[in-house]
């Protein structure tokens, strides 16, 4: 008991200072990010830019698809360009080309010109000429030219020029994404903004971006940095360093020995109270919602081979890759965390041993506010899309043009009560268990407290404002997608998978006390930091690469263990009768532990450290790990709870277990034919375009559209086939439990009881 109080307060500190730190560098990414030019001007006078154009363009940005359609600094979809090292690259070749003209006139340049005039160039491109005092960049007249036929290239591309309709098909956009003429020269301002803070030099440095050189562009000198390349190393050394001593210190320590599996199932006399029941539809929900991913996945991932038709159908005008790649990506937390927060619904009584009064209503009102948010903020951005409806409307009620937080700010504040909501249905339901000594309440602490900032920490989504600093919301935005996603949900569930193995006893209570605290503890000390990682390149100073690096590395420790323990589980399943009924929730969570380290472990720190992610950034490297670290670990432990649920909710027999094999064969082979046959290789061709010549070759047509590429994409087909075969035996097997009775246990608090 002692030694679980100490690791109490080991969290409590690490917690504390953890956040302490990441609120520090917050404050310092606001004092050093790339400054918004009152105005971008001439040597000769010419105003081409104003700050206010900046800003607004931001919002057009955004509102017109945003991160779901192309990205800038590294962060967004993959079909079109990263606007940012599309602009510098065009920048810098009409600029290069101008110079050589002036230098060696019609005449072929020399070897010693062209020198001369890339020298110039860098130099050009990379001085600072903003003057703090008055809020000025001033550009030559020549940069101005190359700056006004960039400027009209964006123009003619948002709208709907003749002479780039092709290019717009390649990039899977419609014509006219920006219908207004002034919202595309606002437009055009941003983008510039965005590849100026990428090459030029910090104040009082030299050879060193805002964006810390990000993106490989040799031709500004935008290459990897010393100090990037230092601390990926630092990376590497500290993680084979807490890799080796977790090890060690795991195979040293004193084992308990295993419990004996009880000689019948301990929760088969345990009654399913009304809210428990209610959780059902829950369930169902999520059959639904995982099917429509999967469908706007198939559709988005076809995109990039056809640009806006469906196998000859011209679907684009009705269902935009905008809307099909939101949709996709937040459809997906939609149906994982709704498993998640029907999990916590439904053992809430099972341990607090008691049904709270008006916990059914309770239950019941949130999965039609939870149905309202999903329907409601996926119509409205589908149709604000659509229709074009304007900055305003995409922030407040559509598509805010941010990846896994594109809904409309009023949805994020529903969503917010909601989860507030679930928070106190939650604790309501274990307060009689939070208050009775017991071995396991440890365990049912750390699942309140992590339901607490579950709720709480979706606050981060109310962050940001219309005007805020683009660095800003990608800090703010990375605090919701990164802690929130990836931090106190795995925790949620950690914890909730450790109560499911006590109370079936294959873990003892006080060893599964310790241990949760103990990993959430190593977890949290990497995690929270690690998040810095997705910093590394949007405006931030060196500090967070420094941080970044040595915190993301940490996080892939404790990774490596729970592989073993999740096969340690699995053996003790083995050879005990009752417990073949939860081999597939438990084979779920072995998935888990499998693709917690190859999706998240391998996969994620093949692109963590600086030195790769500088290349990779904004690559298919990133879908590859997206996919098997979201779905592989996220999804797999989402659906392994909600089959844990449903088989306390229906009578044994009643369970087509039949049908859970290929269900859970052809999700866990599809994803991986899916990574390993078509997203990581695309990722690698990619990443080789990108160190070779600059990512902005990588992200363009030339590339995206090679034979290559296209090959990879159609070696989608089979992974998604059988992907898609698996979730509809997964929906078969929910859907015929639809309807069907219940158990016929009465729901007694001495059958709730039972199971405690």
């Amino acid at each position: 008991m002692r030694n679980t109080n100490i690791l109490w307060r080991w969290l409590g500190l690490v917690f504390v200072l953890s956040f302490g730190a990441l609120g520090w560098l917050g404050w310092q990414i606001y004092q050093t990010a790339p400054p918004i030019p009152s105005a971008v001007v001439s040597a000769g006078g010419e105003v081409l830019f104003t700050g206010e154009q900046v800003q607004r363009g931001q919002q057009v940005w955004l509102a017109s698809g945003g991160q779901q359609q192309g990205s800038v600094w590294g962060h967004g979809a993959y079909v079109a360009p990263d606007w940012s090292a599309d602009w510098l690259h065009r920048e810098a070749e009409a600029l290069r080309k101008l110079r050589t003209r002036e230098l060696a006139g019609a005449a072929e340049p020399t070897a010693t010109q062209r020198g001369a005039v890339q020298a110039a160039l860098q130099e050009e491109m990379r001085r600072n000429t903003h003057d703090a005092a008055t809020g000025r960049v001033t550009v030559s007249d020549g940069r101005a030219r190359a700056i006004h036929e960039v400027a009209a290239h964006y123009d003619a591309l948002f709208g709907n020029a003749a002479s780039l309709s092709g290019l717009r098909e390649q990039y899977a956009m419609r014509d006219n994404t920006v219908p207004a003429a002034q919202d595309r020269v606002a437009l055009t301002a941003f983008f510039f903004w965005t590849a100026w803070s990428a090459a030029t030099d910090r104040p009082g440095e030299t050879g060193l971006s805002y964006t810390s050189n990000w993106p490989h562009e040799p031709l500004v000198g935008n290459t990897l940095t010393g100090s990037a390349a230092m601390w990926s190393m630092v990376s590497v050394i500290l993680l084979l360093a807490a890799i080796a001593a977790m090890l060690w210190l795991h195979g040293a320590a004193r084992h308990e020995p295993e419990p004996q599996p009880p000689a019948a199932d301990p929760l088969l006399g345990a009654g399913a109270t009304p809210s428990m029941k209610a959780t059902r539809k829950y369930f169902f929900a999520v059959a639904g919602l995982l099917l429509l991913q999967i469908a706007m996945g198939v559709v988005t991932a076809h995109y990039a081979v056809e640009g806006n038709s469906f196998f000859g159908l011209p679907i684009g005008e009705l269902l935009p890759y905008v809307t099909s790649r939101t949709i996709h990506t937040q459809v997906g937390i939609f149906w994982i965390a709704t498993a998640w927060l029907a999990t916590g619904l439904y053992i809430a009584p099972l341990l607090g041993g008691r049904e709270p009064k008006f916990q059914k209503l309770g239950v019941d009102f949130l999965f039609w506010a939870l149905i309202a948010i999903v329907v409601g903020s996926t119509v409205t951005g589908w149709l604000g899309t659509l229709q074009r409806s304007g900055t305003d409307f995409s922030f407040w009620v559509g598509n805010q043009g941010l990846e896994f937080t594109s809904m409309g700010r009023v949805w994020q504040l529903l969503l917010f009560v909601g989860l507030l909501l679930w928070a106190v249905l939650l604790g309501r339901a274990l307060w009689p268990a939070l208050k009775t000594p017991s071995e396991s309440r440890g365990l049912i602490a750390m699942v309140f407290l992590s339901a607490t900032c579950i709720g709480g920490f979706y606050a981060t989504s109310l962050t940001w404002g219309q005007h805020t600093h683009y660095s800003m919301v990608e800090y703010w935005r990375w605090w919701l997608v990164h802690l929130w996603v990836e931090g106190f949900f795995e925790v949620f569930a950690t914890a909730v998978i450790a109560l499911i193995f006590t109370k079936l006893g294959l873990v003892r209570a006080s060893s599964a006390n310790r241990a949760i605290v103990a990993e959430t503890i190593v977890f949290l000390f990497g995690g929270i930091l690690g998040t810095l990682h997705h910093l590394y390149w949007t405006g931030t100073p060196t500090s967070v690469i420094a941080v970044g690096a040595v915190f993301s590395a940490l996080e892939v420790v404790p990774l490596t263990l729970i592989g073993l323990e999740a096969l340690q589980t699995w053996r003790r399943t083995q050879g005990t009768p009752w417990l073949a009924a939860y081999k597939w929730p438990v084979l779920c969570f072995v998935a888990v532990g499998f693709w917690n380290t190859v999706g998240a472990g391998l996969l994620g720190f093949a692109i963590n450290p600086p030195a790769s992610l500088y290349y990779v950034q904004g690559l298919n490297m990133t879908p590859a790990h997206g996919h098997a670290a979201l779905f592989g670990v996220y999804g797999m432990l989402g659906i392994g709870l909600m089959l844990f649920c449903l088989r306390g909710l229906y009578a044994r027999h009643l369970h087509a277990d039949a049908l859970l094999r290929p269900a859970y064969w052809g999700l866990n082979a599809g994803l991986a034919m899916m990574v390993f046959l078509s997203l990581l290789p695309a990722g690698i061709y990619q990443a080789w375009a990108s160190i070779t010549r600059g990512l902005w070759y990588a992200r363009s047509p030339e590339i995206v559209h090679s034979g290559v590429m296209e090959a990879l994409v159609w070696l989608r087909v089979p992974g998604d086939i059988l992907f898609a075969v698996g979730a509809a035996f997964l929906a078969l097997y929910v859907l015929r439990l639809l309807g069907r009775g219940g158990r016929q246990v009465p729901a007694t608090a001495g059958a709730v009881n039972a199971a405690r």
